[in-house]
């Protein structure tokens, strides 16, 4: 139904998106093909959201990855018959990821039926008030902490735009760099979020802090060799994500800043995790609001204002850390209150 919303209403929403977002006619012109692209792929991509979520939370993180997987191969292949071999620029990219969502949905219901025959539907099972209104609740919750996390990155793109395309391109390299570490990090804090749901219905309150040690750890475990290859081989990664020297030179010029972006964030998707394996979607969603508007959004403006990049990323760092705070003291709060009531 989401899905339906979204294409019924595509043009109003990009017109509304692009008008709060400023880049160069180009860079604009270029976001709007990818989105008319993209769009078509809502229904598989919410779909997918609800399967794996399902498939993660039976920890059936098997299937999850090889979902995945397919799907990120043929966005990969899709990318390259699109935009290299029929020229579709921009454009192809949307429509490559939105086939490659519909071919990850293919695959989910596929390994899914081959469990067995589903249950039948039973209306007053699917729509009892009170277990669909904790849903909602937490869900409304989830989503503000999403839409604020979206936010975030979406302003950071926009002041790199304003300040110049060079910075933009630089940015969007390094903001790459910093998305494969987070879905690095991802598995880690997907296998914490089916076993803190565990954990709580114990209510085993050692268990729960030992498996947060255990995923900061492992998260950290998978961002480290990254950084350890940005800054021991930038040349060649660099050169992986764009064929200018000069915008690979300037990516180089503000790489540091990576360092803590993604260690702070690490501790961030794993508390993530840890927090929505325990419902506690308030703490996430407090969490995030603080980070955005106190953390965030000061610095950031006083960046653009300033058109200088140092600042942009270290409001990205502030953000980090503050979400690593918030969640700190959100964990001994919602630990503390579980000990007591044991």
């Amino acid at each position: 139904m989401i899905a339906a919303l979204l294409l019924i209403s595509q043009r109003l929403i990009a017109n509304l998106g692009f008008a709060v977002l400023t880049g160069q006619g180009a860079v604009e012109a270029a976001g709007r093909d990818y989105f008319f692209g993209r769009i078509w792929g809502a229904p598989a991509t919410l779909s997918n959201y609800v399967l794996l979520g399902w498939l993660l939370g039976r920890e059936r993180a098997r299937e999850a990855l090889i979902i995945t997987v397919i799907g990120n191969l043929a966005n990969v292949g899709l990318d390259y018959l699109f935009i290299m071999r029929l020229g579709m620029a921009a454009a192809g990219a949307g429509v490559a990821t939105a086939l490659s969502q519909y071919l990850m949905l293919a695959t989910a219901v596929t390994l899914i039926l081959r469990e067995g025959r589903p249950l039948p539907f039973v209306f007053q099972s699917v729509f009892e008030r009170a277990r669909l209104g904790q849903l909602f609740r937490l869900n409304r919750d989830i989503l503000v902490r999403t839409v604020m996390l979206m936010t975030t990155f979406a302003v950071f793109t926009n002041f790199s735009a304003i300040i110049g395309t060079a910075i933009l391109a630089a940015n969007t390299i390094l903001f790459r760099l910093q998305m494969v570490a987070s879905y690095l990090i991802d598995g880690a804090a997907f296998a914490t979020e089916s076993l803190a749901g565990i954990y709580k219905g114990r209510q085993d309150v050692i268990g729960l802090r030992s498996l947060l040690r255990l995923a900061m750890l492992t998260g950290l475990g998978f961002a480290l060799p990254l950084l350890m290859l940005m800054f021991g081989v930038p040349s060649w990664l660099y050169g992986l994500m764009t064929s200018h020297t000069d915008i690979a030179g300037l990516a180089w010029r503000y790489s540091w800043w990576m360092i803590p972006v993604v260690l702070f964030g690490t501790v961030a998707f794993i508390y993530d995790g840890f927090f929505i394996g325990l419902t506690e979607g308030k703490v996430l969603r407090n969490q995030m609001l603080i980070s955005t508007l106190v953390f965030y959004l000061p610095l950031a403006s006083f960046g653009l204002w300033r058109r200088d990049n140092d600042i942009l990323w270290a409001a990205m760092a502030l953000f980090m850390v503050g979400r690593c705070l918030t969640m700190w003291l959100g964990e001994r709060r919602v630990l503390a209150a579980m000990e007591r009531a044991t």
